[in-house]
Parts: C-alpha cells; sequence; structure tokens
C-alpha cells in the first residue's frame, strides 16, 4: 500500500522537474560565451556544482521557484571565482612596510624587468658564456655580494630558515652548537631555532641566562664535541634593564682560539646603516663579515628589499663545504629569484637606494605624508556619511625587524555614519584591488606611508563606490 505523497513532498518533486539540463543550461548564449572565454570543462563543473546547491536549498524548503535567469548569474559568477587567480595585489594601507601577510618587501621595478626579461626566455642561468661549458647559478649574485660585503663567498637558498638549517648541518651535524639562552627565538610560523638545531642533526648547548651571557659562559661550553658557535640577533624582540652579552669581536676570538667556527644569523639582513632614520639594532651584514664571522645568514626580502631568500655568506672555505651539501640542491633558488635578487644587489652598487620601494618607504618624512593625507582626507570627506579627520601616527617596519621602533606618520582616519570600522575594513577587502587598512578602537586608519602615489586615486575613488 502506497503512501500518497505530502503538499511539500510535491512542491519539492515540481521544481526538481523544473531545473534545465546541464546542456540545456550551456547552451544559452551568455554561458556559450563565458566557455570560449574560460573553456568548457570549468564551465560544467561550477555548472554542476550549482545543480548540486540548487538541489539542497529545494531538499530544505529555502526555494519556492525555479529561475533560469538566476540560475544563470550563480553559474557565470562561480565559474568567473573558479578562474579567477587567487594571487592578487592588494593596496598596502596599514604602514607596516615588510608585512609578512602581504608579500614583505615589494620589487624594485628594474627587478620585475629583469625578472620579465630573463623568464621569458632561456638564459645563461648554469651557463658559461666565456668558456661556452656548464657554469654555476651562484655566480651571478656571488660576485655582487663580493662587493657590496667584502665576502669571500655567498650562496643562495630559498629562505633564511633555510639558510641557518643547510648552514648546522653542515657544519655541525654529529656535533654541538652553542648557543646563548637569550638567544634560543622563536620566529614567525612557529620556526625555532632549538627546534632547527635537533632537525640539523647538530646537539644544542645553551650557556648564559636569558638576559645575561658573557664570554666565559660560552668558554666554559666548548668541549671536544664543539663545532659552532652561534649568534643569533634577535630580530623580533628586546631584552631592556640588566643585559650583557659578548661583542662581535670577543666572539670571532673564542671560536679562533678552539678552532671552531662562528655563525651568525641576522635575520633582517641591513646592506646599509639605518641609524640615520633613528633605526637601531640592525647591523649591516659588511660588519659582521669585516670582523670576521665565518658564515652570516639573513634573509632577502626584509631590510634587503629583495625577494624572499635565504643568504649564507662570510668565508670561503665553510661555504664551499655548504655548497657541497646534497640538500643545497634541495633548498636552492630559481632563476626567477636569482633574476630579481640581482637586480636589486645592482641598485645597492649603483647608490640608487631611492630604486628599491621598501628603502625609498622608510625615508618618506611625516611632512610628505601628511601632505598626501591631506588630498586624500578631502576627497574622501566629499562623499555622503564619512566624516575623517588627520592625526600623528606611527608606522612600522614589520617582517620581524626592528621591535620597538617606529617611523613617524600621519594617519587619515575615517568612520561612516552606517557603518562600523570594521564594516569598512571589510567592504575594502572586497574592492577591486582589494585595500588593506589598519583597524584600532573601533576606528579605520589609512597610512599613506605604504599606499604608493599612484594608488591615490584608486583609493579615494573605492570610498566613492561604497
Amino acid at each position: 500500500m502506497s503512501v500518497p505523497e505530502s503538499s511539500s513532498e510535491r512542491a519539492e518533486a515540481s521544481l526538481l522537474r523544473q531545473i534545465p539540463a546541464v546542456d540545456e543550461l550551456l547552451g544559452r548564449a551568455t554561458l556559450r560565451a563565458l566557455a570560449e572565454h574560460v573553456g568548457r570543462r570549468l564551465l560544467v563543473d561550477a555548472t554542476r556544482r550549482v545543480l548540486q546547491s540548487l538541489r539542497g536549498r529545494i531538499a530544505s524548503g529555502q526555494l519556492s521557484r525555479v529561475s533560469v535567469e538566476l540560475l544563470e548569474q550563480e553559474i557565470v559568477a562561480a565559474t568567473q571565482a573558479t578562474a579567477a587567480l587567487s594571487l592578487r595585489p592588494v593596496i598596502n594601507a596599514s604602514g607596516v612596510i615588510l608585512h609578512t601577510n602581504l608579500g614583505r618587501a615589494p620589487l624594485a621595478r628594474q627587478a620585475v624587468e629583469h625578472l620579465a626579461e630573463t623568464a621569458a626566455q632561456y638564459s645563461n642561468l648554469e651557463y658559461d658564456l666565456e668558456r661556452g661549458e656548464r657554469g654555476k647559478r651562484d655566480t651571478h649574485t656571488d660576485r655582487l655580494f663580493a662587493q657590496l660585503l667584502g665576502a669571500e663567498r655567498t650562496l643562495v637558498v630559498n629562505n633564511n630558515a633555510a639558510a641557518v638549517f643547510l648552514a648546522l648541518n653542515t657544519l655541525a651535524e654529529g656535533g654541538e652548537v652553542i648557543v646563548s639562552r637569550g638567544e634560543l627565538i622563536e620566529i614567525g610560523d612557529s620556526f625555532r631555532i632549538p627546534d632547527i638545531c635537533v632537525k640539523s642533526g647538530a646537539a644544542l648547548r645553551e650557556v648564559g641566562t636569558t638576559n645575561r651571557t658573557r664570554l666565559a659562559d660560552y668558554e666554559a661550553a666548548v668541549t671536544e664535541r664543539t663545532r659552532v658557535v652561534m649568534r643569533v640577533h634577535p630580530s623580533n624582540f628586546r631584552i631592556v634593564g640588566f643585559t650583557e652579552c659578548p661583542q662581535l669581536e670577543e666572539l670571532v676570538e673564542l671560536a679562533r682560539k678552539h678552532k671552531l667556527l662562528l655563525l651568525e644569523d641576522l635575520g633582517s639582513g641591513c646592506l646599509v646603516d639605518f641609524t640615520p632614520l633613528g633605526i637601531r639594532g640592525e647591523p649591516p651584514a659588511a660588519a659582521s663579515v669585516k670582523a670576521g664571522v665565518d658564515v652570516i645568514t639573513f634573509s632577502g626580502d626584509k631590510m634587503l628589499g629583495g625577494p624572499q631568500a635565504g643568504i649564507l655568506t662570510g668565508k670561503r672555505t665553510p661555504l664551499e663545504k655548504i655548497r657541497q651539501n646534497p640538500l643545497f640542491r634541495v633548498l636552492r633558488v630559481d632563476k626567477l629569484t636569482i633574476a630579481a635578487l640581482e637586480a636589486t644587489l645592482a641598485a645597492y652598487l649603483r647608490g640608487d637606494l631611492q630604486a628599491i620601494p621598501a628603502l625609498r618607504l622608510m625615508h618618506i618624512t611625516r611632512e610628505e605624508i601628511a601632505a598626501r593625507a591631506t588630498r586624500l582626507a578631502e576627497r574622501i570627506s566629499t562623499q555622503p556619511g564619512f566624516r575623517v579627520q588627520l592625526e600623528d601616527g606611527e608606522s612600522v617596519i614589520g617582517g620581524g625587524s626592528t621591535p620597538g621602533q617606529s617611523l613617524p606618520t600621519k594617519l587619515v582616519a575615517v568612520a561612516h555614519a552606517r557603518h562600523s570600522a570594521e564594516e569598512l575594513g571589510a567592504l575594502l577587502r572586497r574592492n577591486s584591488p582589494p585595500i588593506i587598512a589598519r583597524l584600532e578602537h573601533d576606528r579605520l586608519l589609512l597610512d599613506l606611508r605604504t599606499v604608493f602615489e599612484e594608488q591615490e586615486d584608486e583609493l579615494a575613488e573605492a570610498f566613492a563606490r561604497l
């Protein structure tokens, strides 16, 4: 005996019968044109997903009718979302120059041009043009670091974490590495110095205390198993007050006395002196080379202002040994990174620091930012519902560099009659290109230090569209 259908079941069955077949939908003019643009496969997959979602909404009683026109719009939106590239340029109005989540240092125009030129065709990446035989990719940047730092040898891997790991694995595997307790740091994404020592095959020997480590502590820790003395620059924090640590030159002398290698992780990778900007505590890499450190590591996309990379530089003998480690090939960089890094270093050699965006942004004065902020505030304030005011503020370098230090700036504080600061921030992130602002105390703040001048019109027009 069959059970009669309820009215809701009959309504659901009726709606399901109204759903067009996939081929019928794909035959519509709009979707035929879209298929020519993105390809039939993407369109078919998106259509099936939309239809599956539609059936679910019908089953849950959320729909009372099926509109082919609305269905077509959903399919177009779903297809475009799938076809769109996920990695997108954004406008950084946060005032954080080396914003890790936004890609850290933007590349110099010359670096982008050199990258595009060499990537779009064959290059002499590993070919010696003079000898007409196979060469090494290291040579393109090695010569530049030699001129800039006075280093005997330089290698490039994919990031500074890899550089530290590779150095420890090569120089201290099976032995001990001495590190001050005050330098057992953790950087972004839970990368910890003790963990990297363990993974490298080296045994960590901690000395001193969190705030005070003396040269005698290092001396007392040296045994027949000691291979490396490691100094780690605390890039993302500061210990102040009752503190003590040996001078770099003292550690160099200690390593020589005991026939050990001195490894220094500089982290941020300064190639110039930033003290004229009031930025202290970020020693230039050349000073470590001059002091006699055996191997120095640092990042390429922080204070250096280039692409993501890990630099190993210093003395020839330990670096050649690192070069022979099979893991070097695992961690080496490709032609795109080498091209961008080479062009960035060339700007340093020319003395053209203004060509490097990160360095240029650090040098903008508060007065220059204030003039631009005034113009932007006037444009935003003409839009209905907006209240705008200027106020003093601070930009930060970011990227785990210069903790506790900032650069003076002028902020544009924006409020709206109907939208909260959080809602305004969400709307700006949906702009094309997305705009990343700062949210503080239920206020939306714009810091033009990290907004390029050619982006200001787009920034103002985004508020007009809101």
